[in-house]
């Protein structure tokens, strides 16, 4: 296993980090809305949810490269 190829797959496992961040951020702005405004929330949260699913799917992806590149 070349040495490139290791660093390549830190690099691409690190996509967890910002859709940690992202989601954190969608999570504390969600909860910040439903506290204002309760009777909003059935509007709120499948919104929440997709944008949850769509940061999530950044980092399954990177998890993906990051394997198929550890593979090789």
């Amino acid at each position: 296993m070349d040495l490139m190829h290791l660093i390549g797959a830190g690099i691409a496992v690190l996509t967890g980090l910002g859709a940690g961040i992202g989601i954190g951020i969608a999570t504390s702005g969600t909860t910040q809305a439903i506290s204002r405004q309760p009777e909003a929330s059935g509007k709120l949260m499948p919104v929440f949810i997709l944008g949850i699913a769509l940061a999530e799917s950044t980092a399954i992806y990177g998890f993906v490269v990051a394997i198929l590149i550890f593979t090789k």
